[in-house]
């Protein structure tokens, strides 16, 4: 089972996370309400993610433990949390992406490690990722929409385009 469409963006002192419900195996849709992000470490991060569910699950288990062994610091626990992914022979087979942003960063960590911090600290994942990151980044420029509002119309936009991302949309802000 695949989750899908996941944008976060970090402006103006105001953080947003966001994701679609729907869930797929193959070209059918399985669930359509599936919460695929949620607030850690007392409230003060944001994280979501695409890709297999029970991967992702896996992956949010280690990065809470992350954070917790760290002491709530993002960058250190992202930084470890890759580094137990390229190294672990069990996490290098997982198949997930995970989209995390605090009040001060935002990144990507990748199915094989890789930490990816935007330029514009806007982070999108997931099949519906590429068009929800290019409406997000139109919104911002060209609109005076709260965070949680360019992040569901960025949803939406992106789910007139992927079939694999609906407008059941959920959403969490700091």
């Amino acid at each position: 089972m695949k989750a899908t469409t996941i944008i976060g963006i970090r402006l103006k002192g105001k953080v947003a996370i966001g994701c679609d419900g729907q869930v797929t195996t193959g070209e059918t849709v399985m669930k359509r309400t599936a919460r695929k992000i949620r607030k850690m470490y007392n409230e003060r991060i944001l994280a979501g993610f695409a890709g297999s569910t029970a991967d992702a699950l896996t992956l949010f288990e280690r990065f809470e433990s992350k954070l917790d062994e760290f002491r709530g610091n993002l960058p250190r626990s992202v930084v470890e949390l890759a580094k137990d992914w390229r190294q672990d022979k069990v996490l290098r087979r997982l198949e997930a992406l995970l989209a995390i942003l605090d009040k001060e960063y935002a990144y990507v960590v990748s199915g094989s490690g890789d930490i990816i911090e935007p330029d514009d600290g806007i982070v999108a994942i997931g099949s519906g990722g590429p068009y929800a990151l290019a409406a997000c980044r139109g919104l911002v420029k060209y609109s005076d929409l709260s965070v949680r509002e360019i992040v569901e119309e960025s949803i939406k936009i992106a789910a007139d385009i992927c079939i694999y991302t609906n407008t059941e949309i959920f959403t969490e802000e700091l």
